[in-house]
């Protein structure tokens, strides 16, 4: 008896983990904002950085992602920008807000001589205001629109 259940679950499960696992492991829009733009902790001081954390962040998979920018304040202040300043986005949406304050950033851009798979970057620091594009419940940035 005990092995006729077996036989009968096993299907079942195996359809429950076909469709919860692929849920699991994708990346929402605000993990990919996190991701991609979200460095608490560091300073990018070094000129390494961009190099470094370009290919940490896997954003050099494939091609070389030509510009990027990491912000070095909590998660929790860049995420208050979206009750901020609302301003248009550079595609024309209006879901985008610029920061009250001058935050601590990281600028990476992608030198001309560089090729895939070599990507090779120039760090710059700045004081700048961030624009995010914000979504969701809770409202949080999905998007780096632009720093000014």
């Amino acid at each position: 008896m005990g092995l006729e259940k077996s036989l009968i679950l096993f299907p079942l499960l195996i359809l429950v983990l076909g469709c919860v696992l692929p849920s699991l492991g994708k990346e929402s829009s605000a993990m990919k904002f996190e991701r991609q733009h979200m460095d608490s902790a560091g300073t990018g001081s070094s000129p390494t950085y961009c190099n470094q954390m370009m290919k940490r962040r896997e954003m050099t998979k494939g091609s070389c992602k030509p510009v990027n920018t990491f912000v070095h304040e909590p998660l929790a202040d860049v995420q208050a920008v979206c009750s901020q300043e609302n301003v248009t986005c550079k595609n024309g949406k209006s879901n985008c807000y610029k920061s009250s304050s001058a935050l601590r950033i990281t600028d990476c851009r992608l030198k001309g001589s560089s090729k895939y798979p070599n990507c090779d970057y120039k760090t710059s620091n700045y004081q700048k205001h961030i624009i995010v594009a914000c979504e969701g419940n809770p409202y949080v940035p999905v998007h780096f629109d632009a720093s000014a």
